[in-house]
């Protein structure tokens, strides 16, 4: 699967709607001689009030906090519990020591106390406390991450299991044009709602996070928003707001929503228990459709997704897809490009079916692709490298099928994959990233966590480490 190409958006800054300030929440409730008002269903009652739509979905909307306690340098003397007792609790933190904090939004989707809300929101964070509406408090475990769609599942700790619901609707039936409101609690000022309408759908080239795949709006979209809920006039989800596009931080009609089509997958994976979402795997490299390439096929536009490698005993090879086919439809729907296309097949559940057509020699034909999972083999085989080499402080696990899609790795590399990379250790300060691929180190090639492991282990004057990221290949000397 292709990731995000670079964003045509390039000459400002797209800014993640991420508050990392507080602000005092307030919350006037409505008088006793308020009126009751019902949800709009005519041309006549939406200009009247969006009171109706606000009143029902509102009280699903939280406000999350998320914090850390930064780690200090750790100093021997902590190790006498005279001095721990006096300077800090052993583990390298001291009392009142710095905090890194963050303020966003979240959506309650389901009555037992699921919050669905960005993955930005609640990244490297450790400690999550979710504010409703009716002033209530608490505290959160974070059930699942998932950094490929920027969402994340949290579930609220206490209460009595009934809590506020917002209803789940089908963000493939919106069209440009449609009403929208978002909320959220923007710059931490407390829960706001803002209007506007959908002014695009599938945006794909934004580069926010692997599914391209965002909803427009022009409903004023701040920092503090991030998590926050895109709702219609029936008062149903239909997106989770997750960025601006802003030359000065600030909100100016151009914000960008996750469908919530994809906020259920993501949200079905944490209902089943699961840590990490699995999705179905094509097991071939796309590529965009230029105007030359569209006018080599006989196209009237450029579109579609253009096959470039097809990877053997793939569902892709299963279904007959060759080298050269033009992906033009997934179950009759219309794919622009591979980030459509990558959205698409993400959504479909796995262990069905899923209808292609594709264009082949200028002839359309249609293909069934298999909705399977990546496989894990070969097995991860976790490795952390000690000893005192410049890659200590690295984590690396077995390249595989699974793992090529889970960190949306590009080319066809063999190799370890990097999974985690400590802090302050010699290795995060090369410059190694998530999702490099180790492929060789002083020549010799690299097949195997426990190879790799053990070309670590020996002493050397200097290492000479070749990587793989993205579609190039790094080489790198190192000190021994």
């Amino acid at each position: 699967m292709t990731s995000c190409g670079r964003s045509p958006f390039s000459p400002l800054r797209l800014l993640v709607a991420l508050g990392l300030a507080t602000g005092l929440l307030c919350d006037f409730g409505p008088s006793a001689s308020a009126e009751t008002r019902e949800i709009p269903v005519s041309h006549d009652d939406v200009l009247l009030s969006f009171a109706g739509p606000v009143k029902k979905a509102q009280p699903a909307v939280v406000n999350v906090y998320a914090s850390r306690t930064e780690r200090q340098p750790r100093n021997v003397l902590l190790d006498d519990p005279v001095f721990r007792r006096f300077f800090g609790d052993g583990n390298g933190r001291r009392p009142g020591g710095p905090t890194a904090q963050s303020l966003g939004s979240g959506v309650l989707v389901d009555p037992s106390g699921l919050v669905v809300t960005n993955f930005h929101v609640i990244e490297g964070m450790t400690d999550v406390k979710v504010a409703l509406t009716d002033k209530r408090e608490f505290e959160a475990t974070i059930v699942l991450r998932d950094q490929r769609t920027d969402l994340a599942v949290l579930r609220l700790k206490g209460g009595d299991g009934a809590f506020p619901s917002m209803e789940v609707g089908d963000s493939d039936t919106l069209q440009v044009g449609d009403l929208v409101l978002a909320i959220g609690n923007p710059f931490g000022v407390g829960q706001t709602v803002t209007q506007g309408i959908v002014s695009a759908l599938a945006r794909t080239q934004v580069g926010i996070s692997d599914y391209g795949f965002f909803i427009q709006t022009d409903a004023a979209i701040n920092p503090g928003n991030s998590g926050g809920a895109l709702i219609d006039m029936k008062a149903r989800l239909v997106g989770i707001n997750s960025a601006i596009f802003s030359q000065t931080g600030s909100s100016i009609g151009i914000g960008f929503a996750i469908p919530v089509n994809m906020v259920k997958v993501v949200v079905a994976a944490a209902k089943s228990g699961g840590h990490q979402v699995h999705r179905p795997w094509l097991g071939a490299s796309l590529q965009g459709v230029s105007r030359e390439i569209a006018d080599s096929l006989g196209l009237d536009r450029p579109s579609g997704a253009l096959i470039v490698e097809v990877a053997s005993q793939s569902p892709a090879a299963e279904a007959g897809l060759k080298r050269g086919d033009l992906i033009t439809r997934i179950d009759g729907q219309t794919l622009e490009d591979p980030e459509s296309f990558g959205y698409r097949l993400a959504t479909r559940p796995l262990g069905g079916k899923a209808q292609l057509t594709v264009l082949r020699n200028g002839k359309p034909i249609d293909a069934t692709l298999n909705l399977s999972a990546a496989p894990e083999q070969p097995p991860r085989d976790p490795v952390k490298l000690n000893g005192h080499s410049p890659l200590t402080g690295l984590s690396v696990v077995n390249l595989s099928p699974a793992v090529t899609e889970e960190f949306s790795i590009q080319g066809a590399f063999e190799g370890v994959v990097i999974n985690d990379i400590d802090e302050n250790s010699p290795a995060a300060n090369v410059n190694f990233q998530r999702g490099d691929v180790i492929i060789a180190v002083n020549g010799a090639k690299i097949t195997s966590t426990h190879q790799l492991e053990k070309a670590m282990s020996e002493q050397h004057y200097y290492w000479k480490v070749t990587v793989g990221r993205g579609h190039d290949i790094l080489t790198t000397v190192l000190g021994g």
